[in-house]
């Protein structure tokens, strides 16, 4: 017999969106309409031209060879261009590593940062690859619970209690996957005014930072901080913002020793990001921004339909969020109803609930390190939105009845 899996993926916890998104399209292949608001992806197409531009690429050859593996140079200097445009820095083009999609910009820097006895902190709630990463080569997560009461956001106080001499970074991302929380200029300032005494790196995950709503100004901390930049990490890409999540367009602006640890960790892996996917990515970075903004201006009136909706449910209340496109409601009064013969207690067993009784999915909040709490995407339309909320709202009034 041959022997068994690598120890590594024992500490790795299993998918619970994928066990939700199982079931809705067990339901679906049963004729069932699912509402999903679990896919955390835009529903519009990319702009036209961005379309045209992979279109000419392909009937110009320029497709069908190998690229250079962290991407081509119009890329970089496009990215760079759009750094220098959104904010005030401008990095050079080898401080650039194109990968397929930010996640995998995330994986390469964690292979090529975290090893076993590092520490890693996280603010609560987390997008759920954020701690499998670092513990998947050895590093211990520090988790780092935040509030909805303080706007889900990280307190210096908290921060510098988690530091330690062990920490090797921070991760911060904002707007936030799953609560749509964003750092204004001084609650950033005054976490990195933390960072400064203490030599770990910084990352930013900055991939929802077009997505901000009603005048919230969103800042980089590469703006606010430039001394800090020997030491920060952007992540960023195409795929919210431009609505090309199938493209896996996204990169990493570090320092340099940095960067070349990421590209010698993509030569030996997935070596260039899709030749085809990149030169639409230049075209998207450097066409006409208006769609973006068109984009932007449907998902602040669908955001505030949503929150909305979810607030007109007895046993709900949901925060209005800065930036991003989810919504993520508190949901434990709704601990109680009747499922299944028994009482509901927890977040997972209310996502199905609400699958099976309401044909709406969404995502335990157990999943981002907040039970209690269930994240709903409004990546969606207006019409999709209020049909869920609605029979959603009727089946915890029906459950109601039955207590």
């Amino acid at each position: 017999m041959p022997q068994g899996l690598a120890n590594r993926l024992s500490v790795i916890v299993p998918s619970i969106t994928l066990e939700v998104s199982g079931r809705a399209n067990e339901l679906r292949s049963r004729g069932v309409d699912v509402v999903n608001f679990g896919v955390g992806e835009p529903d519009f197409e990319p702009p036209a031209f961005v379309l045209d531009a992979a279109k000419s690429a392909i009937d110009a050859g320029k497709t069908s060879k190998y690229t250079a593996v962290t991407g081509i140079a119009a890329l970089k200097q496009a990215i760079c261009a759009a750094s220098e445009r959104r904010r005030g820095y401008l990095p050079t083009p080898d401080q650039v590593t194109v990968s397929v999609g930010a996640k995998h910009a995330l994986f390469n820097l964690a292979l090529a940062l975290y090893e076993p006895g590092d520490e890693v902190i996280i603010p609560g709630p987390y997008w759920v690859s954020y701690p499998e990463q670092v513990r998947m080569f050895g590093a211990e997560p520090v988790l780092v619970p935040t509030t909805e009461e303080d706007g889900w956001r990280l307190a210096p106080a908290d921060l510098q209690r988690a530091l330690t001499p062990r920490t090797k970074a921070v991760i911060l991302c904002t707007p936030s996957n799953p609560t749509g929380a964003a750092y204004g200029e001084d609650e950033l300032r005054a976490l990195l005014d933390v960072l400064r005494a203490h030599d770990c790196y910084i990352v930013v995950d900055e991939i929802y930072a077009e997505l901000v709503y009603e005048g919230f100004r969103n800042v980089s901390a590469a703006t606010i901080a430039p001394d800090l930049r020997s030491r920060l990490i952007i992540i960023d890409g195409v795929s919210k913002s431009y609505a090309m999540t199938g493209w896996r367009i996204g990169w990493s602006i570090a320092p340099r020793p940095i960067a070349k640890a990421c590209d010698v960790v993509q030569g030996q892996s997935t070596t260039n990001p899709s030749a085809v996917a990149q030169h639409a990515a230049v075209a998207a970075l450097t066409g006409p921004q208006a769609e973006v903004e068109a984009m932007r201006a449907v998902f602040q009136s669908r955001r505030d339909t949503m929150i909305s909706a979810l607030n007109a449910i007895p046993g709900v209340r949901c925060r209005k969020p800065e930036g991003a496109f989810y919504a993520f409601p508190d949901c434990s009064g709704l601990y109680g109803l009747p499922w299944k013969g028994k009482p509901i207690t927890n977040d997972e067993e209310l996502a199905f609930f609400l699958l099976d009784k309401a044909h709406v999915a969404a995502v335990p909040g157990g999943a981002f390190g907040a039970p209690g709490y269930l994240r709903f995407s409004y990546a969606t339309s207006e019409e999709r939105i209020r049909q869920g909320i609605s029979a959603m709202h009727a089946a915890v009034e029906a459950a109601s009845r039955e207590k």
